[in-house]
């Protein structure tokens, strides 16, 4: 027995090495790319040009920007139809559920597609009735909404199976009940009874919709706007190792994201444990 876990515990130590390895290996190469200087040697110039860098700033305001309203909307969206199936079961989750999931079954050029027609009705339909000045305003560079509700639709299956294991794991009817028999509002009960349970959940879902508005260039780049993926290969062609550079760094910021959520899941399930 002795024998067979040291066989397994090695087997597992291989195949972790060999993920390590396929994972490590182009992020390192991408590192010395951006460091190694052919005829100057190793320098740091690269990240040293990153603040300094044109469309910098405005590409990354923009997407934290989109990705802050896409967490605020696809959270205000799903969060109560949730809450509203687990105390009514019946065949309106199996339709919630089929809803949100969908995305992952439609390709994004389709969808951009999609919504690429949907806005040309603007100029090529609506120029004479009230809608045209709305099809402008969705549009507007400074603050795309079309964008924000493409990425609400795409982020709809990350944060509907973040939610449903937080909401698998409390019991929504109980606390409800407890809460509206003591006086509460319907309000007061999601807002200061369900959303402290699902706090773990809740950060989840909304670091996954983070990481994909920072890192979606499709639609974006279909649709003529630039976000901080498009301005990443924009100036790929003229500055490459700034690029990379850029690029490596997204990447670090949302893994330190990514521990910092795993941290604070961990530390909020531990306290919840060991409170009597």
């Amino acid at each position: 027995m002795a024998a067979l876990t040291r066989r397994t515990r090695a087997w597992h130590g291989l195949v972790l090495a060999v993920a390590g390895l396929y994972f490590a290996a182009p992020l390192v190469a991408s590192f010395v790319f951006t460091v190694d200087v052919p005829h100057q040697g190793l320098t740091g110039q690269a990240y040293a040009d990153i603040l300094g860098a044109p469309g910098f700033t405005d590409g990354l305001g923009l997407s934290l920007l989109l990705a802050v309203a896409t967490i605020v909307l696809v959270l205000a969206l799903v969060v109560p139809a949730m809450v509203a199936v687990r105390l009514r079961p019946g065949r309106l989750g199996s339709v919630i559920e089929v809803l949100c999931t969908l995305p992952l079954v439609v390709p994004p050029i389709a969808f951009v597609a999609g919504i690429g027609s949907i806005l040309r009705l603007g100029p090529d339909q609506l120029s004479d009735t009230p809608l045209y000045q709305t099809f402008l305003a969705v549009q507007d560079e400074r603050f795309p909404v079309a964008l924000v509700l493409s990425y609400t639709v795409l982020a709809l299956p990350f944060v509907f199976r973040s939610l449903d294991s937080g909401l698998r794991a409390v019991d929504v009817p109980t606390l409800t009940e407890a809460a509206r028999n003591c006086g509460a509002s319907w309000w007061q009960v999601l807002v200061r009874v369900l959303l402290p349970n699902l706090r773990s959940s809740l950060a989840g879902a909304a670091f996954l919709t983070l990481a994909l508005v920072l890192g979606e260039y499709t639609i974006a780049r279909i649709l003529t706007f630039e976000t901080f993926p498009v301005w990443i290969v924009k100036i790929s062609g003229s500055e490459a190792r700034l690029s990379v550079a850029v690029s490596l760094l997204s990447l670090l910021i949302t893994w330190l994201l990514l521990l910092a959520l795993s941290s604070a899941g961990t530390r909020t399930t531990t306290a919840s444990e060991d409170r009597p």
